[in-house]
């Protein structure tokens, strides 16, 4: 199968339904989404992660919502399952992706992974560990 040359919404579509049909087998994340999201309600959780992606990658404005207050209610997350979620979606977007859309992809998906996981994990009273900071390019 050809790997998407751009970023579509068609493009995001099918990077979402790979991605979480792989979440949901996965065995670290597996659980923790099928214990969260019942089996009825994943058409509307793939549709807001479609709205989520294609405000990100193409600004859209067609996401609104707290991923925040999201991921902070859901039960049995840990630090490091962050940084398996990024490996995942990273190597989802290079299986379907050519390099370029992939990279661009993997850059946002680090930073939003990162600020995801300081808002819930990082307390002012302890060191900083977890995810590397995303660099900033220089220009």
């Amino acid at each position: 199968m050809p790997k998407h040359p751009t970023v579509t919404e068609p493009a995001i579509a099918d990077l979402v339904e790979t991605f979480y049909a792989r979440i949901r087998t996965d065995p670290i994340l597996g659980p923790v989404f099928l214990n969260k999201i019942a089996p009825d309600a994943w058409p509307a959780h793939l549709a807001t992660m479609r709205r989520f992606w294609s405000s990100v990658m193409l600004t859209s404005g067609a996401y609104s919502g707290n991923p925040v207050g999201v991921h902070r209610a859901v039960p049995g997350l840990e630090r490091p399952m962050f940084a398996h979620w990024l490996a995942l979606f990273t190597q989802t977007a290079q299986d379907l992706f050519e390099p370029e859309p992939a990279a661009d992809f993997a850059t946002k998906a680090k930073r939003i992974a990162f600020s995801l996981e300081l808002a819930i994990f990082h307390r002012l009273d302890a060191p900083p560990d977890g995810l590397t900071p995303p660099q900033r390019k220089s220009a």
